[in-house]
């Protein structure tokens, strides 16, 4: 099986672009460690002169964004981690067995780590 890595490519970085511009939503580079995303509360409130009610509405809104940086922030680096296996030449093998992964798998998700029999292992 041959994988076609300018093919892979150019879908991790579509999706990494993607993926960028949802965390920018929600979300905001962290200054002290440029390769960490920190959620934001959300753009929409004034809590200048905030009652008890639109404060607790910010932090709710803020939870729910960190939970979206979370889940966000995870697959943008298991994006960025396969365009760095493609950069190295090893794009493609499963971490557990070392066996090629699946295209089918591939095609699915370009930033798959394992083989179809090892999906559940990491």
């Amino acid at each position: 099986m041959t994988i076609d890595y300018d093919h892979f490519k150019q879908k991790l970085e579509v999706e990494k672009k993607l993926l960028e511009k949802e965390l920018t939503q929600v979300g905001r580079v962290n200054p002290d460690n440029p390769s960490d995303w920190e959620a934001t509360p959300p753009a929409d409130r004034d809590v200048s002169q905030a009652d008890e009610n639109t404060m607790a509405d910010t932090l709710e809104g803020y939870d729910s964004n960190k939970a979206i940086v979370t889940t966000l922030e995870n697959r943008y680096n298991d994006v960025k981690s396969g365009l760095d296996k493609i950069k190295h030449g090893v794009y493609g093998s499963c971490q557990i067995c070392g066996k090629e992964i699946e295209l089918d798998r591939l095609e699915a998700n370009p930033s798959a780590r394992t083989c179809k029999l090892h999906v559940d292992s990491i």
